[in-house]
């Protein structure tokens, strides 16, 4: 189901204009116009899905199944030396448009403009914890 009030399914049923770089029937890939590096990417399902938690199985496959081929244009495009492929679920983690989308963003050196840095915590977990979480994690599936 599309949101009215959502720019991205706007963008999707081509309402609001885009820098589209691919289209299929279910995934769309565009320009952000808030560019981090040169070629930064968006993917999204044109099916409406706030998070990646809300997603069916159907539209997950059909946005993932064209990351590749899209990353690899990007860097034949952009002779990036990597990229980096992530989305935000959630405001939280940095979601600023809620409507799932992956971010592709090209990538040249460690200070093109995008940083992503994180703190690790391995000292305040045993691997006996890690097994118990990751055991009551699996029980959810």
């Amino acid at each position: 189901m599309q949101k009215d009030n959502c720019i991205f399914c706007k963008i999707a049923k081509h309402e609001v204009p885009s820098h589209k770089v691919f289209e299929n029937d279910e995934v769309l890939a565009f320009l952000d116009l808030s560019q981090v590096t040169k070629g930064h990417t968006l993917v999204i399902p044109k099916q409406h899905a706030d998070h990646v938690y809300d997603l069916s199985v159907e539209d997950a496959q059909s946005v993932f199944a064209v990351v590749p081929e899209i990353s690899r244009a990007l860097q034949k495009e952009t002779q990036a030396a990597g990229i980096n492929i992530l989305s935000n679920t959630g405001k939280v983690a940095g979601q600023s448009v809620s409507h799932f989308h992956i971010h592709l963003i090209p990538r040249h050196d460690k200070h093109d403009g995008f940083g992503a840095k994180w703190e690790v915590h391995n000292e305040d977990y045993t691997a006996e914890e890690l097994a118990i979480l990751a055991n009551s994690i699996s029980t959810h599936l």
